[in-house]
């Protein structure tokens, strides 16, 4: 694409943050210490968990660089930097998690595939940029609409990213054409993050974000759009990224026969204790994150300081002073809440935290239960074992 290219080697990657773990080195995939995540409700850019399946685009001349808009539309059209900022532009505050989001615990049950992600696979960013709806109504397809006059019922985000999962080819996922044109979903082509341009690792110069879904359907480096008929053919969404359950292993496996995720679903877990502590007895300050899929708020957060018999509620809040209650227009229906408790610790125990959503839905109470060949959405009661041990006089 002119004014934006994939690098075919790692030579030319960006710096970051050293704190960071880093989980693969090429292509780049790495989380921020758990205790960093509980430190602000905007999680700073150079904190936020970087996802990558190839060397990290460049961008040679912003000028040049467009997207293209074509497929299943009456009006194919070239859209420039300067074509979306014309827009109106939309803040979102918005949490992102990569589906392998705590796989470690899944992996210690049977062996996953995938990239060993303990906890911090997640961040909350405010997003900037034009609404998708807007964008589509440019080429013709009014807002709200489930199929274009050709047939189209999907939107195919193509990054300029290239990955071995695509046999060389560019990264790409879809989702449906009445969530891309719903003012409501707020899906945004973002150039900001946290108020300031994206950077290389985020997506710079243009990325997608799709808010309450897994973040693999965010594309990052946005190459084109394509309106479909089906969802998108590619890797991601046709072969990677479904919820099998535990009787599926890679001998028997039929990608046909699950759809690819989309929502995540209601998730929380301790960041300020790792997950054996040794400490001594007495007060210790429980604090951490919990999100849910579909813009479903948090109900509550439950915490068990006995392996999950005897369960308190702990405290929420996203802005400083700002009480939180999960259904309120104020709420950032869309980010994560924060959470804190302080407990009593007499001795040896394990202390749990499960969110409750809106709706009802709770975590699972066993990984057991939700374990998948692929070690995605694991989702159950976060668990931290306590040693109590008393220091020498």
């Amino acid at each position: 694409m002119p004014g934006l290219r994939a690098p075919s080697d790692y030579s030319q990657e960006p710096p970051r943050h050293p704190s960071l773990i880093v989980n693969a080195k090429e292509p780049f995939n790495a989380e921020p210490p758990r205790s960093a995540l509980i430190l602000s409700y905007v999680t700073p850019v150079d904190m936020f968990y970087k996802r990558n399946h190839g060397p990290i685009p460049i961008v040679d001349d912003i000028e040049s660089y467009h997207v293209d808009v074509s497929g299943l539309i009456g009006s194919p059209a070239k859209l420039y930097m300067r074509d979306i900022r014309r827009l109106p532009k939309y803040n979102v505050t918005a949490t992102l998690q990569c589906a392998g989001n705590r796989r470690t615990a899944m992996s210690k049950v049977r062996t996953v595939r995938g990239v060993g992600w303990d906890i911090s696979a997640i961040g909350n960013a405010v997003w900037g940029g034009a609404k998708l709806a807007d964008v589509l109504e440019l080429v013709g397809v009014p807002k709200l609409s489930n199929v274009t006059q050709s047939g189209g019922k999907h939107v195919e985000f193509v990054s300029i990213d290239k990955c071995k999962e695509e046999k060389g080819g560019p990264y790409k996922a879809s989702i449906p054409l009445s969530q891309a044109t719903n003012p409501e979903a707020d899906v945004l082509l973002a150039y900001e993050m946290n108020g300031e341009s994206l950077n290389r690792d985020h997506g710079y110069p243009l990325r997608v974000v799709v808010p309450g879904v897994i973040g693999a359907r965010s594309v990052k480096w946005l190459d084109s759009i394509n309106i479909i008929a089906e969802p998108c053919q590619g890797f991601f969404m046709a072969k990677d990224y479904k919820m099998f359950p535990p009787t599926v292993n890679w001998d028997n496996i039929n990608w046909d026969t699950r759809r690819p995720q989309m929502d995540f679903p209601v998730q929380c877990a301790i960041c300020s204790l790792e997950d054996v502590i040794v400490t001594a007895p007495g007060k210790v300050r429980v604090c951490g994150y919990a999100a849910s899929g579909g813009g479903r708020g948090i109900e509550r957060i439950d915490i068990s300081i006995d392996g999950g018999k005897t369960w308190f509620e702990a405290s929420r809040y996203q802005k400083p002073e700002i009480p939180y209650v999960a259904d309120d227009i104020s709420s950032d229906k869309w980010a994560w809440v924060l959470f804190e408790a302080t407990v009593d610790v007499p001795g040896n125990t394990e202390i749990v935290a499960k969110a409750v959503d809106i709706a009802g839905n709770v975590q699972p109470e066993n990984v057991e239960t939700i374990w998948n060949l692929r070690g995605i959405l694991n989702t159950s009661w976060h668990r931290v074992q306590v040693r109590v041990g008393h220091s020498k006089m």
